[in-house]
């Protein structure tokens, strides 16, 4: 079924690249509900326990002999368990509304535009249900090229450079973390590049020396150069510089997203990567790990603070909510890594519909800033409205999903033992972020929406045509209800990340 819906998004792509401009959005649309429906079918029929790197079962596996390489054996090996189930579910929701809310800012090359979210679509998919290395760095390479042209010729004055800015860093991200990896891997007897088979020979001791670097310095190193090329990717302080360039400059429908998908690549990856095949040397790096995750939780909200463009602000919040899935990661509990991996999803739908929102408003305005309108309320009421309860969420209103994943994320961190014992302490300074993203976003929202209505424009703002409102109904719709039923997500993810945590950790 994997293969099914990974070759029907590559082909809805190709079909949608080859169409006219005129028909090229609606033909988006509309293929686009095929990996959509077929996510759903996956999610309604999906069975399996545990996390599928530590001795859990997969779902929908298929694990077949590809290509053989220096010794090693390549497999086109996929599958799927609770952690990167809710992620493929996301994946495809947040591609159909995006192809959507692009049919009012998108008016050229439309065919090629539409054609490049289906096939970044398409290899996230493939990042988060591949199951051998190199099967998975062929997807999670091939990402960044679609991004790359959407923001480079699609975005704003500055596209040049935040395209070549984004594809430098991801890129040599990538490159050192490529290095960790393989260091890992030619240190293990094992002649396979399958994430499970690895685990095991790690868990298990089989490491031997390289160059003369003892196991334990090589498996050190290898963490810290995957835990670096991952968390450019997330983004953490003080390697997030290419995100708002890349969030202000892109068009909306990509800074969607960018923001609710492509950054979960970066968290997703630390998990099965770092957390899941080296918890010692996670538990030895506690500290820095937990001080980087408050760090870019503080400084990124405050960054949000001193902005007055409306894009930007979202954007340095997401560096600061992507902080607290770092501090739920190193804290190693059932709450705390349930928690994280809750958060992505949460924060995936809360930032799409914050970037879409704003979105709305600069079509209809043709600026961002908060010092050149307010009074938006008036005239637009249902987009504003929406706006006002997705910043709601993003506080962490409860019965909202974004209050579940940081509430689960609080518990787990209080109660961790990680870090030296520090933990308690590191959670509750990360808190006073939360105090903050109310600041700005009230302040912005105050500014932007409310009082006497002022344009510093010639020209007048009506309502939002209903095809840019529906999508961040959708969204809302779907914040509420993971935030009134979060077992429709949670308990899978509690049930793979179980293990784990059951394995010590390296606590």
């Amino acid at each position: 079924m994997l293969e099914a819906l990974l070759a029907v998004t590559f082909l809805a792509a190709f079909v949608v690249l080859l169409s006219p401009d005129e028909y090229a959005g609606k033909l988006a649309f509309v293929l686009s509900l095929i990996p959509l429906v077929g996510s759903l079918l996956l999610w309604q029929a999906f069975d399996a326990a545990g996390n599928a790197l530590t001795d859990g079962t997969l779902a929908f596996e298929t694990q077949a002999a590809w290509l053989e390489f220096a010794g090693y054996e390549i497999q086109w090996f996929v599958g799927l368990d609770g952690i990167s189930l809710p992620l493929v579910v996301l994946t495809t929701f947040l591609t159909t509304l995006s192809i959507v809310s692009a049919w009012t800012p998108i008016d050229e090359r439309q065919s090629q535009f539409y054609g490049l979210m289906l096939f970044m679509e398409a290899n996230l998919l493939g990042v988060f249900v591949a199951l051998d290395f190199f099967l998975w760095f062929v997807f999670w390479e091939a990402v960044l090229l679609p991004m790359y042209f959407l923001i480079g010729v699609w975005g704003g004055p500055r596209r040049k450079y935040a395209a070549i800015k984004f594809f430098v860093y991801t890129n040599v991200a990538s490159l050192v973390m490529f290095i960790g990896y393989m260091a890992l891997v030619f240190s293990l007897p094992v002649e396979t590049f399958g994430l499970p088979e690895t685990t095991a020979a790690i868990a298990a001791g089989q490491i031997d020396p390289i160059l003369g670097l003892a196991p334990s310095t090589l498996l050190t190193a290898a963490f810290v150069a995957m835990f670096f090329g991952f968390a450019v990717k997330v983004p953490v302080v003080p390697l997030h510089t290419w995100l708002p360039d890349a969030h202000v400059e892109a068009p909306t429908p990509v800074s969607v997203m960018l923001a609710g998908v492509l950054l979960k690549m970066g968290t997703y990856a630390l998990l099965r990567f770092n957390f899941t095949m080296l918890p010692e040397q996670a538990s030895a790096l506690a500290v820095p790990i937990a001080i980087i995750a408050v760090l870019s939780v503080i400084y990124g909200a405050m960054l949000a603070l001193a902005q007055q463009d409306l894009k930007r602000i979202v954007a340095y919040s997401s560096v600061s909510s992507m902080g607290y899935v770092i501090l739920g990661l190193v804290a190693f509990t059932e709450y705390g890594l349930g928690g994280a991996t809750f958060q992505m999803i949460a924060h995936g739908l809360i930032s799409g519909l914050m970037f879409m929102a704003v979105g709305v408003v600069y079509n209809a305005t043709h600026t961002r800033m908060v010092t050149d309108m307010s009074g938006m309320a008036d005239r637009m009421p249902i987009a504003v409205w929406i706006l006002v309860a997705g910043a709601f969420a993003y506080m962490g209103l409860p019965l909202m999903a974004g209050f579940a994943g940081e509430f689960f994320i609080f518990v787990g961190s209080f109660g961790s033992p990680a870090a030296a014992g520090l933990m308690p302490v590191f959670t509750a300074v990360a808190m006073f972020g939360i105090v903050i993203v109310a600041g700005y976003l009230l302040f912005a929202m105050q500014k932007t929406l409310f009082g006497p209505y002022r344009l510093e424009a010639d020209y007048d703002v009506g309502r939002a045509p209903v095809h840019d409102v529906l999508p961040l109904a959708a969204l809302l719709a779907a914040i509420i209800v993971l935030g009134v039923v979060p077992d429709l997500f949670f308990e899978m993810i509690r049930d793979a990340v179980m293990p784990l945590v059951e394995n010590g950790g390296g606590l």
